[in-house]
């Protein structure tokens, strides 16, 4: 009823009235769409994605190499026996620590300390033989010169003289042999290491000597210092040559350099070591060579066989670019980074990599120091895409402080 109303009433009000509210009408309703229509588009721009950015990091650095070589002992020894025998005792525990010169093993000695006690009967049986050659050749002396006795009797106890010197001196050798058999039943550890296991047990018949057939009783490697070997290749050894300093032509090569390491389960080549050995052989079939490092192992934690990873210097000092190793990006077999330029915009350069260092990666190429580099947020970027940078711990516009807000 109300709208019929106002029909009639609209209807009623002259032309030129009408065609002036139609008018304002729609400017209105106009005005009303564009205002809805710009909200809507600044609703629906998405703002620039933030991303953390850092400058390079500059520091004097040095190039190393790495490789893969196993430890070996300094000095590694079989125990096997001199003589032969029943073994009678053990005096060690499998596997433990032992000291120069301490008693491993022993052999029944009953049958040569009788064989000593002989020889020694027989040294004396030697010494009185001497006694009375010396008596009877005194006696011929003072007979030969009243002329009682002949030249060939006198010749006769001369050479029975040095007969009995010659089995005193068997004698004597005989004595030293037998106590050199008695001492070897007593089998001393000659190096200060770790024993491994008994290879023969008490009671069983030892084969000593010198055949290879011989008993192998047990093995002594030696644990502080010790030894790493590993090989590396022909150009890698021209650069070591040339970075040793203060060597001459007779002084062993490379003992100057010095060089980490980490075992398989570190992250970290703390543990440091020297040089002391490069072969004089390059091998034709690999083209590589073998270098040998020591290093100190006081707490016997490094053992003979053990696989590690060392590495050492490759290059003078150097001044270089450093960036946090997740920064860098893979495409395909190149590497990349991302930057921010002056206009916030992503721009991806190439670069090319060195040694990380303490989580940093070294730049050798494609980066200034001056350059913004995205460390976090890469999802986040692409390149010519705009982006809002932030310095590590700033928030974006809009969270809690606002955009130079520190986090906590």
């Amino acid at each position: 009823m109300q709208a019929r109303n106002h029909r009639a009433a609209m209807t009623n009000l002259p032309l030129p009235l009408r065609l002036g509210t139609g008018a304002i009408l729609f400017l209105a309703l106009a005005a009303c769409g564009d205002s809805g229509s710009q909200t809507n588009a600044q609703k629906g721009a998405p703002p620039a994605p933030p991303v953390t950015v850092a400058a390079p990091v500059k520091r004097t650095v040095v190039d190393r190499d790495e490789y893969v070589g196993r430890f070996v002992a300094v000095d590694s020894v079989e125990i096997r026996a001199r003589v032969s025998g029943y073994l009678d005792a053990v005096h060690f525990t499998d596997g433990e620590l032992v000291k120069e010169g301490e008693l491993l093993f022993t052999i029944d000695q009953r049958p040569f300390k009788a064989a000593l006690d002989q020889a020694r009967a027989d040294l004396q049986r030697a010494k009185a033989q001497v006694d009375l050659a010396n008596s009877d050749l005194t006696r011929a002396q003072d007979l030969i010169e009243r002329k009682t006795i002949s030249e060939a009797i006198f010749e006769q106890r001369v050479q029975a003289k040095r007969a009995a010197d010659a089995q005193l001196q068997a004698a004597e050798a005989a004595v030293r042999n037998a106590e050199l058999n008695l001492e070897f039943t007593e089998l001393r550890s000659p190096i200060a290491g770790r024993i491994g296991d008994r290879r023969v047990s008490r009671g069983n018949l030892v084969v000593g000597g010198s055949q290879p057939s011989t008993s192998l009783l047990a093995t002594i490697v030696s644990t502080d210092p010790i030894r790493f070997e590993f090989t590396f290749d022909e150009a890698a050894f021209l650069r070591y040559a040339r970075l040793a300093d203060g060597g001459t032509a007779d002084s062993p090569r490379g003992t100057s350099m010095q060089i980490e390491l980490r075992l398989l389960d570190e992250q970290q080549f703390s543990h440091k070591g020297k040089i002391d050995f490069i072969d004089n052989v390059i091998e034709q079939a690999s083209g590589t060579i073998r270098g040998r490092a020591v290093f100190e192992n006081p707490k016997a934690l490094f053992t003979p066989g053990m696989f590690a990873r060392v590495r050492m210097p490759a290059s003078a000092p150097f001044e270089a670019l450093l960036v946090p190793d997740t920064a860098v990006g893979t495409e395909q077999v190149r590497k990349f980074v991302y930057v921010v330029d002056g206009e916030n915009t992503v721009r991806q350069k190439y670069v090319t990599l060195g040694h990380l260092e303490n989580g940093l990666r070294v730049i050798l190429k494609g980066i200034d120091a001056s350059d913004r580099i995205i460390v976090n947020g890469q999802m986040r970027a692409r390149p010519g895409a705009k982006v809002t940078p932030l310095q590590e711990g700033e928030q974006p516009s809009g969270a809690p402080g606002g955009a130079t807000a520190k986090a906590k």
